[in-house]
């Protein structure tokens, strides 16, 4: 695996603690910044807002440039919006910093996923793929503990300074090991725009993209609310909550390594595996959310389950989408922060209505029942060609 791919694994760590930190920094941040908890609140999704948004955009924007040019300005501009959001005494500078940055930690996502696989054979492509993705998960389990650390020691800007100092690493890396050139060939035009859009909203990725956003929809619907989970339901601790997201972590880090081994020679089995064992899986915590040692040996179970299948997909898009070099890591990444974005606020709901701190766990069920759903009627609904196999529904 070339050294590079690593690099971008780093950035991406450094990125992914930024995007979840601020679940243990909005206290300091409404204390300090004389704003209510609920604003505080929408720097989150600020953030969201501008994954969502912005992959695309910031792919199309930097289309034309060598991908080392466009990674490196990614992430100046990532570092330079942490050092003014360490330093504002505005709320408003700060929640613009939030936005901002979530489009240059997009901008990087598309870009570096496409990097990635279109440096190593056909054959190493999902594990290049989970190698930066792991980057998220390395991210829940070290960077956004230390992070609420050291917000609770120093401060909440503390843990902006430190982003941005963990940053400046990969900028050096990624000047140092990335190719130059637009991709495995410098001096190939890029593909026209209308034929990207063309391969990406064709009908083979439409429901990929959308089985996607649903997965990652159920997976960041529970994590959201696992502390009321736990500690109203299960009826353990508040010092148990840290060591449940740390046990989710690390599951999600073992989930992605394995799909990274298996997603290239295996990919119908190991997508169409995942999520039926995550349809059942939420079930499962949710009718055990009662039973503390139950609900703590599924958490890891799950993230290894929510994160190795939503490696094994965005693989999966990557490869349909050999049509649209630029655009198709953007799709990949809109699809699994709209997911991120929608789930919250779907077990938002169910939590408003009065249906219990088990509610988002259902909600998540529910959301895997769709997925499978989809992709079954997509499988329904296509005839193979002579002498093809049909493949599973889990991965059309």
């Amino acid at each position: 695996m070339p050294i590079a791919v690593y690099v971008l694994g780093l950035a991406v760590f450094a990125q992914g603690t930024s995007e979840f930190m601020l679940s243990g920094l909005v206290s300091g941040i409404a204390a300090d910044l004389d704003v209510s908890l609920s604003a505080a609140g929408l720097l989150t999704s600020a953030f969201a807002v501008g994954m969502v948004v912005g992959a695309p955009l910031m792919a199309l924007f930097s289309r034309t440039w060598p991908r080392r040019r466009a990674l490196l300005l990614f992430l100046a501009v990532f570092v330079a919006v942490h050092v003014v959001g360490a330093l504002t005494p505005s709320y408003g500078v700060l929640l613009a910093t939030r936005f901002v940055g979530a489009l240059a930690n997009a901008g990087f996502w598309a870009v570096a996923l496409t990097t990635a696989v279109s440096m190593v054979p056909d054959r190493l492509k999902g594990r290049a793929t989970a190698v930066v993705v792991g980057g998220v998960t390395i991210a829940c389990v070290v960077g956004v503990p230390a992070g609420a650390v050291m917000g609770e020691r120093w401060g909440w800007r503390s843990a902006f300074w430190a982003v941005a100092i963990v940053s400046l690493p990969a900028v050096l890396a990624v000047l140092r090991s990335i190719p130059g050139g637009r991709g495995t060939d410098p001096a190939a035009a890029p593909v026209p725009v209308r034929h990207e859009l063309r391969a990406l909203t064709g009908p083979r990725l439409r429901p990929v993209l959308l089985t996607m956003a649903l997965v990652q929809g159920a997976t960041f619907c529970t994590f959201s609310y696992l502390e009321p989970l736990l500690t109203r339901e299960t009826g353990l601790g508040a010092g148990w909550v840290p060591v449940a997201l740390a046990l989710f972590g690390a599951g999600s880090f073992a989930g992605v390594t394995v799909a990274g081994r298996f997603a290239d020679a295996r990919p119908v089995a190991v997508v169409a595996t995942g999520m039926t064992a995550l349809a059942l899986g939420w079930a499962a915590l949710a009718l055990a959310a009662g039973r503390p040692a139950l609900a703590l040996a599924l958490i890891p179970l799950l993230g290894m389950l929510a994160f190795g299948t939503g490696t094994a997909l965005i693989t999966r898009v990557l490869g349909l989408a050999s049509g649209a070099p630029t655009l198709a890591g953007a799709f990949s990444t809109t699809a699994f922060n709209l997911g991120a974005t929608v789930g919250p606020w779907a077990g938002g709901l169910a939590l408003d209505a009065g249906f219990g701190y088990r509610a988002p766990v259902w909600v998540s069920a529910l959301l895997m029942a769709a997925a499978l759903l989809v992709a079954a009627t997509t499988a329904k609904g296509r005839r193979p060609r002579a002498g093809e196999r049909r493949p599973s529904a889990a991965v059309r």
